[in-house]
């Protein structure tokens, strides 16, 4: 397998990135058909962490394709042992993540990306939730975001949980919309940042999602 450390070295759409991201939107076409509202909130240049409600596993899939960006990601790190699969979510702009630990490899990584100016998708809810509201947030997306000045943009998706729900094999036909709000500026801080700083931020991304899976949820 290649080394996962590549991906952050090519920040270029590779030909063979296009073509796996081309199969990826193709697919999401066909099974998802998704309307996409707000696209043009996601800034074109500089570090932004692409935030989407997590409530399946092909929200990555969706997110990929909401950007005309490269996009990079976290995806589970046993996806990276698979034959075949590993070398292709590399090639997507993936990188693995150990789930259940502070994997500071990975949020090493995340914050690389961040700072060679790319987008990276990050889902601020941790892992895949349940439910029709967005709980109080982990602060990883707002820490990342202070540390490397990225803007935050909150990202509702509705109708994944019918497409892929949890302990689906395989997605199945199912109409996704996508709804993406304003972006939010990182926390500022002349020193550290301080928790209730975070937390304040966290609260504020948790809001904007809440709106705009509520929005997502209504079309």
């Amino acid at each position: 397998m290649s080394a996962p450390e590549d991906l952050v070295l090519n920040t270029q759409r590779t030909l063979i990135y296009r073509v796996c991201r081309g199969i990826v939107a193709v697919l999401s076409q066909i099974l998802f058909h998704p309307t996409v509202e707000g696209r043009e909130r996601i800034p074109m240049d500089g570090p932004v962490i692409i935030a989407p409600i997590h409530r399946s596993n092909v929200d990555f899939a969706v997110s990929v394709f909401i950007s005309p960006r490269k996009v990079f990601f976290m995806a589970k790190h046993g996806l990276f042992e698979v034959p075949i699969l590993g070398p292709l979510l590399i090639r997507l702009g993936a990188f693995p993540v150990r789930r259940g630990s502070a994997d500071r490899e990975s949020m090493g990584r995340a914050e690389e990306v961040l700072r060679r100016g790319q987008a990276l998708v990050l889902f601020p809810e941790g892992t895949r939730k349940d439910g029709l509201h967005v709980e109080p947030l982990h602060f990883g997306a707002m820490f990342i975001a202070a540390r490397t000045k990225a803007w935050v943009v909150p990202v509702g998706i509705a109708g994944t949980e019918r497409a892929m729900p949890h302990g689906a094999k395989l997605p199945r036909f199912a109409k996704v919309h996508v709804v993406i709000g304003t972006p939010l500026a990182p926390p500022e801080s002349s020193g550290r940042v301080s928790r209730s700083q975070l937390s304040a931020k966290s609260e504020e991304l948790r809001a904007a999602l809440e709106a705009v899976y509520q929005e997502a949820m209504s079309r």
